[in-house]
């Protein structure tokens, strides 16, 4: 498994770099970056996670969602109390980014392909329980962390997105045992198809406007990158091997708790005028490390699974 991790993250690697150039020559502009990014989260997103339902009901598969909703709260809970514990509040210290980008990983953009590459539609299925226990805890706590202020509308918003709407109407299709037709079943499909390349050209249209040497002068990323990828994720999976829980379960969560920081960290830093450059040299710098953190990790998380079975 974690050379097919090691072969996608390269695959998604290549795309990047891809939207890189094209913004870097012009192809893409930052402005349409910003249609682009809005299409992958709100019309291809949904459809992946949709369509991950459309698959039929079996005990197992109820039973091995619900496990994974409460792996997944386990697991950003451990990440918060990790983060909290090991970046404390100094007076340079951009103490909220860096907690926030431990914590939130990018287990949309970079989950879905990479699980999908492990499992397939069922990877996706259980990931759907990590990414609404993401959005519940990113638009309440995360919210809360970034601005400071209590924001009940950012909860009900979240709410009513489209990734919580396709979660809300895939479950719905899948406990009442409804399938759609042939011909939208193949057209949602194809949406879903886009998933990897657009949400990679979108990442690599991102990085191309941050500088890489102001990331190398910035400690603070060093240490973000260092928690996030690489020594929660080992946490994690110790912690996994002596869960009693089906192997595309536990990977689930551990791959989804162990992309990159969340995109999202830098537009709520644009909406309360934090330092979304900071937040962006996070981004960018986990992203482009995740290539070589994430195989290592799914390899690790082999090696003790064997070490102790």
């Amino acid at each position: 498994m974690a050379e097919t991790i090691l072969r996608q993250t390269l695959i998604m690697l290549i795309l990047i770099l891809i939207g890189a150039i094209s913004c870097k020559v012009g192809i893409i502009s930052k402005e349409s970056n910003k249609h682009l990014s809005r299409f992958v989260l709100e019309v291809v997103n949904p459809a992946v996670i949709f369509m991950s339902y459309q698959t039929e009901l079996k005990a197992e598969l109820v039973r091995n969602l619900l496990l994974t909703f409460v792996l997944s709260a386990a697991a950003i809970g451990i990440m918060a109390a990790a983060a909290y514990l090991l970046i404390r509040p100094k007076p340079e210290r951009k103490t909220e980014i860096e907690r926030f980008s431990s914590i939130y990983s990018n287990c949309g953009f970079m989950g879905i392909p990479l699980v999908n590459a492990l499992f397939g539609m069922e990877g996706v299925f259980y990931l759907t329980a990590f990414i609404t226990v993401f959005n519940l805890a990113a638009w309440t706590h995360g919210v809360i962390l970034i601005t400071g202020e209590k924001d009940v509308k950012s909860v009900l918003k979240v709410l009513r997105s489209p990734t919580m709407i396709a979660i809300a109407l895939g479950l719905l299709a899948f406990f009442l045992r409804l399938r759609l037709p042939e011909i939208p079943a193949k057209a949602l499909g194809y949406i879903a198809d886009l998933n990897t390349p657009l949400a990679m050209v979108v990442s690599g249209v991102t990085i191309s406007e941050t500088s890489l040497l102001s990331i190398v002068k910035q400690s603070g990323v060093y240490r973000v990158c260092c928690l996030k990828l690489i020594l929660l994720p080992f946490i994690l999976s110790v912690i996994s091997v002596f869960i009693p829980a089906a192997p595309e379960v536990k990977l689930t969560v551990l791959v989804a708790a162990a992309a990159p920081p969340a995109a999202m960290c830098t537009l709520l830093c644009i909406r309360c005028g934090k330092d979304s450059v900071y937040s962006s040299e996070i981004f960018t710098a986990g992203t482009i490390l995740s290539v070589i953190s994430l195989p290592l990790v799914i390899e690790f998380t082999e090696f003790l699974t064997k070490m102790i079975s």
